[in-house]
């Protein structure tokens, strides 16, 4: 029965492309010898398709990945790992890699153990190609674009499409028409654009192109449908590739953790967070963006927003600068400690929220700081250490941060990006759709939160995963000084809380178990 089992457990392996180590395949085989021969073949699918989930990075599996897929498959968690609250930081989050031939994400190692913040030219070249690899896997994906089923009908074929390269186009020298690419729209000759992917670059004519929903930057990812003639692409629609909403994403990567944090899973398969969640349906978040701790008339209103609140406390208070409403020159530094101090004085006048409310700090790009450059860390420890050592559940995030809660993924980030989306496009928007719904399509389908030029909004090259946002969050706070927003696109609620002295005090209220977004002020 030993040899036998053993035999058995191999050759499941092996048909997936898996090879087992001896102390994986002895282990195995020592959890199932009491197992009976009808339900083996049924626990070896699960394992299997357990140990698939995981973040591998070699098709040899070794002891450590068995057993936590045994774990995993036998229902087990370790509830002391599943949080049901976390801030995480932007150079904290995964690294996965999309591997084109196991067709599933991978951790990365080789580059996390090289990261730096001033990273070669590499980085830079595989920042791009990373971002490409994302939306080509899937955008293939997408049933407009897989293959027509076999014995399908001629109206069935004709409703799919097929993705060509660049290189398809200029590898011919004949008329091409109704041909779709995706690459990435860029101007690579002054007043002239062209589309780029992995394989080569063909100039664009858009002057008869017409644009679909959102806002199109150079930098950004593009389907082109034309026709190419003469070595020039002759562009008739342009659109964005289709964005995915996270169910349909996790259906195929199954619960592995994109999101980050301490939890090896994603926070969406733990059933011990799920009941937790469904026992707390007044957990709430409250979100302010540019609080200006050094306005007498901002101080006042939080205080009538603390004791609104200290009756009925919400899960976490997240502010967003900037906290000083204008550069103070060299003591600028100073009097942002200053008001931090001030506010923990007004804070520790509501004891329970002293005591029981997280504070999470999101920076702006005028707090102090190394330069402006994406993703920000928080706002130095000498500049914040009377309020931590006041407020226990403070919390100083980077900007971006990720915020998870129970099962729900919340990313929040401080930037002005409507308006810098707008400045720099290649054409504006119709009237058809309001500019929030634009911006909001854009990023969803770009899965990254700021797809400008990177002469527009620097980046940290080696750390442009952060700001990735696929599979897609449950929220996404866009901490902007436009005007207060809330759209919902890919089962993805996005929202603004607009700047908080110049919207007469407007904020946003979050209800987690129900998904719902509340419009709140604090009237004169």
């Amino acid at each position: 029965m030993s040899a036998r089992l053993k035999g058995r457990i191999i050759s499941s392996f092996k048909l997936y492309g898996l090879s087992l180590r001896s102390g994986a395949v002895k282990y195995l085989t020592d959890v199932l010898q009491p197992v009976s021969e009808v339900e083996v073949e049924k626990w070896l699918d699960t394992i299997v398709n357990g140990v698939q989930k995981l973040p591998l990075t070699s098709s040899f599996i070794d002891r450590d990945c068995i057993e936590l897929a045994v774990q995993n498959s036998s229902g087990g968690t370790d509830k002391e790992s599943d949080k049901v609250f976390e801030v995480i930081d932007a150079f904290r989050v995964p690294r996965l890699s999309y591997n084109i031939d196991r067709k599933k994400f991978v951790l990365n190692e080789a580059i996390e153990s090289v990261l730096c913040l001033h990273a070669s030219a590499d980085a830079k070249a595989e920042l791009f190609k990373e971002r490409f690899t994302v939306l080509h896997q899937r955008t293939l994906r997408h049933e407009l674009f897989t293959p027509p089923a076999a014995g399908a009908s001629v109206g069935q074929q004709s409703k799919k499409f097929q993705l060509r390269p660049v290189e398809y186009l200029l590898g011919t020298t004949s008329r091409l028409g109704r041909v779709i690419v995706l690459g990435m729209l860029i101007q690579l000759k002054e007043g002239k654009y062209f589309l780029e992917d992995p394989t080569g670059s063909v100039e664009l004519d858009l002057s008869q192109a017409t644009f679909h929903t959102g806002i199109f930057t150079e930098y950004c990812f593009v389907l082109a449908e034309g026709m190419y003639d003469d070595g020039i692409f002759h562009v008739s629609a342009l659109g964005f590739p289709p964005a995915e909403a996270s169910k349909a994403t996790r259906s195929y990567f199954g619960n592995m953790n994109f999101f980050g944090g301490s939890s090896a899973t994603s926070a969406k398969s733990s059933s011990y967070l799920a009941k937790v969640e469904a026992e707390n349906p007044d957990a709430m978040f409250v979100f302010l963006s540019d609080v200006w701790l050094d306005q007498p008339k901002v101080m006042d209103k939080l205080r009538v927003l603390f004791s609104g609140y200290a009756d009925m406390l919400p899960t976490a208070f997240v502010f967003c600068g900037h906290f000083c409403s204008a550069p103070y020159g060299p003591e600028h530094a100073r009097t942002v400690k200053k008001c931090f101090r001030e506010l923990a004085d007004l804070v520790c006048e509501f004891e329970s929220l002293a005591e029981n409310c997280r504070f999470v700090f999101v920076p702006g790009p005028l707090d102090p700081g190394p330069g402006n450059i994406l993703p920000r860390p928080p706002i130095p420890d000498i500049l914040t250490e009377d309020i931590r050592g006041r407020l226990p559940l403070a919390v100083f995030a980077s900007n971006p941060c990720r915020i998870q809660f129970c099962t729900q993924e919340i990313v929040v980030f401080r930037e002005d990006i409507t308006n810098k989306m707008c400045r720099n496009c290649v054409r504006f928007p119709s009237d058809k759709e309001t500019i929030p719904t634009h911006l909001v399509k854009t990023v969803n389908a770009q899965a990254h939160l700021c797809p400008l030029p990177l002469h527009v909004r620097p980046l940290y090259w080696s750390y442009d995963n952060a700001l990735r946002v696929y599979p897609l969050p449950d929220l996404i706070v866009f901490a902007d000084k436009y005007d207060p927003f809330q759209v919902e696109n890919a089962d993805c609620i996005s929202i603004n809380p607009g700047s908080f002295p110049k919207t007469k005090f407007q904020f946003k209220v979050y209800w987690p178990q129900r998904r719902l977004v509340e419009d709140s002020q604090i009237p004169d």
